[in-house]
């Protein structure tokens, strides 16, 4: 499998799920982050009240999702809650080359498969602070019908088994605390040596410092 070339941009990967947050929180960062760019999946799922194509989605019937995906267009797919998503490969590496810092949002099956074309990718997993809380949530936002909500509940359980695969996990019980921790790990993340040195190459060259950047 081909891997993303050096850059000075980083890879943020985001999971949670369902009800936990991570949507509200990804918005609110990309509000103070403006430079960062979502990257924006392809999926089968129908439209909820509001999203426009290409906003939050490009939406993709499930023939069209499937032809594209044996093609090898999509870096990462996975199938949840009966729907298919997947990132295009070509975008994110356009991204990635123009040295931008490039953000993820999907869920646990998709980051595996992130982790094995880009190692290097920031992987941050989302929590409820109670399942409780997760279903008072997914009942609250009024999206999807009461067999959604129950299928959605039953495979929670599932995707939090998979938070310890994770770098960082951040509990959502307080927004602002959760966003403050969620900007710390971006800008902790830019400070790396070898962010450093990619983009400041000609001072690290001058005072003679080598982070061995492969």
């Amino acid at each position: 499998m081909s891997h993303i070339p050096s850059s000075t941009g980083s890879l943020f990967v985001i999971a949670a799920p369902s009800g936990a947050g991570k949507s509200s929180l990804v918005k609110a960062l990309l509000e103070q982050e403006p430079a960062m760019r979502l990257s924006i999946s392809t999926t089968t799922r129908a439209p909820r009240p509001g999203e426009e194509h290409g906003r939050e989605y490009f939406f993709s019937s499930r023939e069209d999702f499937l032809d594209r995906q044996s093609a090898g267009e999509f870096l990462e797919h996975a199938e949840v809650h009966g729907n298919f998503y997947g990132t295009s490969r070509l975008a994110l590496m356009e991204q990635m080359q123009a040295n931008k810092d490039v953000l993820l949002e999907i869920d646990w099956q998709g980051a595996q498969q992130i982790r094995q074309f880009y190692p290097q990718a920031v992987s941050i997993f989302i929590l409820p602070p109670s399942m409780a809380a997760l279903e008072e949530r997914l009942r609250k936002r009024g999206q999807d019908a009461e067999h959604v909500i129950k299928h959605r509940l039953e495979g929670a359980s599932i995707e939090l088994a998979h938070a310890s695969e994770f770098e960082y996990v951040i509990i959502n019980l307080d927004f602002a605390a959760a966003l403050d921790e969620l900007l710390a790990i971006v800008k902790a993340t830019r400070c790396k040596l070898q962010q450093q040195a990619a983009r400041h190459s000609s001072l690290f060259a001058q005072l003679g410092i080598h982070s061995n950047q492969k």
